[in-house]
């Protein structure tokens, strides 16, 4: 399937593309290479156009090696979180009566993080940022749905097993930026 077809199809009809993403023979590399490389780019470029452009709300502008920075940092960081998360996901599993492997839980994380990555637009204009929680509703949302066909995870499971990966997402999105920071770059949009 192709990006564009992928991405519409995750954020138009989630529950009939779950069991086809589920049934899809893959690996980490191939999910990296023609998905999460392509998409987490979005945030990462807009983050640099909006810094050069409108600047950090209050702040101002950084510059532009502080906008690249930025864009770097985020971009790195949208790199690392899914397959962080996916390795934790995938060792929590067990836990919840789920199976699936490490590709599984990839699966998992990379096409439930679509609506973060397109929402990445808004980073275009900084004090939009925040309206990037509404994509990331909607991803927690996406994951509950593909916990089933995709981890095969128990109904009774879902629930409990959705609220620890989205707080293992979150967990992994803050050391990132935490550690990011300790380099001097300042967090950025979503």
């Amino acid at each position: 399937m192709n990006l564009q077809a992928r991405v519409k199809a995750v954020l138009t009809s989630p529950k009939t593309e779950w069991e086809v993403i589920a049934t899809e023979a893959t690996d980490v590399a191939t999910i990296y290479k023609n998905y999460i490389v392509i998409l987490a780019a979005i945030p990462a470029v807009c983050s640099v156009v909006g810094l050069l452009i409108f600047g950090f709300p209050i702040v101002g502008r950084p510059g532009f090696m502080g906008a690249v920075r930025v864009g770097v940092a985020t971009y790195v960081a949208s790199l690392v979180g899914p397959i962080v998360a996916a390795f934790v996901i995938d060792q929590l599993a067990p836990k919840f009566r789920s199976s699936g492997g490490l590709v599984q839980a990839l699966k998992m994380v990379a096409f439930a993080s679509t609506p973060v990555w397109v929402a990445g637009v808004v980073n275009l204009v900084p004090a939009f940022a925040p309206l990037g929680l509404i994509a990331a509703l909607y991803a927690v949302y996406l994951f509950y749905l593909g916990l089933p066909p995709v981890m095969k995870t128990p109904v009774e499971q879902v629930v409990p097993f959705m609220a620890v990966a989205a707080l293992t997402v979150i967990v992994v999105n803050i050391v990132l930026s935490y550690l990011t920071s300790m380099l001097g770059i300042p967090s950025y949009g979503f």
